[in-house]
Protein backbone atom coordinates (compact mmCIF):
# COMPACT_ATOMS: atom_id res chain seq x y z
CA UNK A 1 0.00 0.00 0.00
CA UNK A 2 1.40 3.33 -0.63
CA UNK A 3 2.05 5.39 2.49
CA UNK A 4 0.91 9.63 1.24
CA UNK A 5 1.71 10.90 4.78
CA UNK A 6 4.84 9.61 7.78
CA UNK A 7 5.15 11.62 10.64
CA UNK A 8 7.56 11.45 13.65
CA UNK A 9 7.70 13.29 16.60
CA UNK A 10 9.54 12.70 19.96
CA UNK A 11 7.58 11.71 22.83
CA UNK A 12 7.71 14.99 24.41
CA UNK A 13 5.93 16.73 22.14
CA UNK A 14 2.59 17.15 22.14
CA UNK A 15 1.19 17.41 18.40
CA UNK A 16 2.98 15.73 15.26
CA UNK A 17 5.64 17.55 13.72
CA UNK A 18 5.52 18.13 10.03
CA UNK A 19 4.94 15.31 7.33
CA UNK A 20 8.27 13.93 6.83
CA UNK A 21 7.10 13.16 3.13
CA UNK A 22 5.71 16.20 2.17
CA UNK A 23 4.75 16.27 -0.96
CA UNK A 24 5.83 12.54 -2.13
CA UNK A 25 4.47 9.52 -1.74
CA UNK A 26 6.47 6.02 -0.64
CA UNK A 27 5.12 3.45 -3.11
CA UNK A 28 4.24 -0.31 -1.44
CA UNK A 29 8.08 -1.85 -1.43
CA UNK A 30 9.99 0.96 -1.72
CA UNK A 31 11.96 2.61 1.03
CA UNK A 32 13.58 6.11 2.00
CA UNK A 33 16.17 7.08 4.00
CA UNK A 34 15.30 9.61 7.19
CA UNK A 35 17.01 11.12 9.79
CA UNK A 36 14.79 11.09 12.47
CA UNK A 37 17.12 13.35 14.75
CA UNK A 38 15.48 16.51 15.88
CA UNK A 39 18.12 18.23 17.73
CA UNK A 40 16.80 17.45 20.86
CA UNK A 41 19.22 14.46 22.03
CA UNK A 42 15.69 12.48 22.13
CA UNK A 43 15.93 8.74 21.54
CA UNK A 44 12.34 7.55 22.20
CA UNK A 45 9.54 8.83 18.74
CA UNK A 46 6.30 8.06 17.96
CA UNK A 47 6.13 7.63 14.43
CA UNK A 48 2.65 7.78 12.46
CA UNK A 49 2.05 6.50 8.67
CA UNK A 50 -1.75 7.28 6.57
CA UNK A 51 -1.75 5.44 3.63
CA UNK A 52 -3.29 5.44 0.36
CA UNK A 53 -6.37 3.42 1.91
CA UNK A 54 -7.22 6.04 4.97
CA UNK A 55 -5.58 3.58 6.98
CA UNK A 56 -3.38 5.15 10.10
CA UNK A 57 -0.43 3.27 11.97
CA UNK A 58 0.52 4.52 14.76
CA UNK A 59 4.04 2.88 16.71
CA UNK A 60 4.65 4.67 19.77
CA UNK A 61 8.17 4.70 21.74
CA UNK A 62 10.34 3.63 18.88
CA UNK A 63 14.05 3.85 20.68
CA UNK A 64 15.68 5.15 17.70
CA UNK A 65 18.88 5.19 19.14
CA UNK A 66 18.71 1.54 18.70
CA UNK A 67 17.22 0.98 15.63
CA UNK A 68 18.89 1.57 11.92
CA UNK A 69 15.70 0.65 9.80
CA UNK A 70 12.07 0.50 10.59
CA UNK A 71 9.31 -1.24 8.38
CA UNK A 72 5.66 -1.16 7.69
CA UNK A 73 4.46 -4.42 6.40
Amino acid sequence: MTMMEFYASNVDRSSWEEDILGMDVLGSGYSVDVDIDDGSGQCLFDFRAVFADGDEVVDSRVNVCEISTFTYE
